[in-house]
């Protein structure tokens, strides 16, 4: 790997851009020139190969695109990345010296994929960056990170482009940030990287998006611009023009994890350190709450009830959302945190009932 491809990835925050298809050679070429006159975007990336969820859609120019991308790094100075599936097309971006490359969120969630892809970089020296999984599962994420690790490739980074649940309906996919943050917290030698653009599916809320990740200290974003996003071929509602991309980017407020004022470390350790008491307290609360789910659940076995009590967990349901959120707290938060605590209760009665 040159030494210009390793000063670059280092950087940060790293910006990843460029269609979401190569769809013509003047396409590609145009819309690189925009980015490098706006100058805007560290790694150029284009979809050769379009993995497509059915059939008869456009599905990528396929290897001819590649001279394109060299002939846009060569004119542009943009090193260059695109995604891959298979053993042929890491050979044939090898082949056409290609700067990094991704593996797609589709290609993650199969083990077999990852495999034969992982196989095929042995003894290869080039940055792999790796979108998580179009489900959300953290160890099909994991395990295609280890199955590259294991081939030799030292320069790893993890793609953020968010999930495909069900009932997901103000993103294309859902970001479900605590998936990703846990991913960060097992690898946190990793470059992390959001994609606001799938996540958004939309191009008016990947500020937004983008902004959420820098919050939370992601390394850089990739976001999809192309020269004429409305006659794109593929994904067109997601993609932005350079312009617009520079504008996004202006308007992002750049923070950073750490601070070197004395003042501003000293408040935020008290700060902390209360939370550390009111965390102590909490876990002391929700043992004692448990203690008295115990003997619920004794008393309930001595005469033969049931352990769920469904009016009573909708009253429960129903009074604390409406307290928490006077105090402050999301119907989401308090919905998640009642389940928590009501699983963990059954749990602790079903232990009294299988009690001989």
């Amino acid at each position: 790997m040159s030494n210009s491809i390793q000063e670059i990835l280092k950087k940060r925050p790293l910006i990843i851009t460029g269609p979401c298809s190569a769809e013509t050679e003047e396409q590609v070429l145009e819309t690189a020139q925009e980015l490098a006159r706006l100058q805007v975007g560290d790694i150029f990336r284009a979809g050769i190969w379009k993995p497509r969820t059915r059939p008869g859609s456009f599905e990528g120019i396929g290897t001819r695109g590649l001279p394109w991308l060299q002939k846009a790094r060569e004119l542009y100075g943009m090193p260059y990345m695109v995604e891959v599936a298979n053993t042929k097309q890491v050979e044939d971006s090898l082949h056409f010296d290609v700067n990094a490359i991704w593996i797609g969120a589709r290609s993650t969630v199969n083990p077999i994929s990852m495999q034969e892809i992982a196989n095929s970089l042995r003894g290869v020296d080039i940055p792999v960056f790796i979108k998580n999984p179009i489900n959300p599962d953290l160890e099909l994420w994991t395990g295609a990170l280890e199955r590259i690790a294991q081939a030799g490739i030292k320069t790893i980074g993890l793609i953020h482009r968010g999930f495909s649940v069900f009932g997901n309906t103000e993103y294309r996919y859902a970001p479900m940030w605590h998936l990703a943050i846990e991913m960060r917290r097992r690898n946190p030698e990793l470059a992390m990287i959001c994609d606001p653009a799938h996540i958004s599916g939309r191009r008016d809320i990947i500020q937004a998006v983008a902004q959420k990740s820098v919050d939370l200290d992601y390394d850089g974003l990739m976001i999809e611009s192309h020269i004429n996003p409305d006659c794109a071929w593929t994904d067109k509602k997601q993609q932005v023009t350079p312009q617009q991309l520079k504008n996004i980017l202006d308007t992002i407020i750049w923070r950073k994890e750490l601070s070197d004022e004395a003042t501003f470390n000293s408040a935020l350790e008290q700060l902390r350190e209360q939370i550390n008491h009111i965390d102590d307290e909490l876990l002391d609360l929700l043992g004692k709450r448990m203690q008295i789910a115990d003997k619920i659940g004794q008393y309930k076995k001595d005469n033969n009830i049931t352990i769920l009590q469904t009016a009573r967990w909708n009253e429960i349901i129903d009074r604390e959302t409406k307290k928490g959120g006077n105090l402050g707290l999301s119907p989401a938060f308090i919905k998640s945190y009642l389940e928590a605590v009501h699983m963990e209760s059954i749990n602790h009665q079903n232990k009294v009932m299988d009690q001989k």
